[in-house]
């Protein structure tokens, strides 16, 4: 039986949201600040992924850092999203609620990383 990988499937499913909120932005005619939550939104369960590979525990956990960056970069541009009305309150609140949950488990997975040597 396989083992669930938390922050792999968390940040897929976080990926996929991303995507179709870059299709409701499109809808709206919003092209700028769409194009770049899509390229941090899925940059983060790229990253995830890319760990999966690593050459080594530093490579690992500077993998897992620019993810922790993109869902950080995300979390700005859904902010953005938010105050100025291309998304309202409900929608914010859920996605930011996703992003806020990936950012504690990456922080998590890299201080524990870090502290074992």
């Amino acid at each position: 039986m396989k083992k669930s990988n938390i922050i792999k499937d968390k940040s897929f499913d976080f990926a996929l949201r991303i995507i179709k909120l870059y299709k409701f932005l499109i809808e709206k005619k919003e092209f700028i600040l769409s194009k770049q939550i899509l390229r941090s939104g899925t940059s983060v369960g790229a990253m995830v992924r890319e760990s999966e590979q690593a050459e080594s525990k530093p490579d690992f956990i500077h993998k897992l850092a620019i993810s922790l960056k993109e869902a950080n970069e995300t979390e700005y541009w859904m902010e953005l999203l938010h105050k100025s009305d291309y998304i309202d309150t409900t929608q914010y609140e859920s996605i930011k609620k996703d992003c806020k949950e990936i950012l504690k488990l990456l922080t998590s997975i890299i201080k524990s990383s870090r502290g074992r040597d």
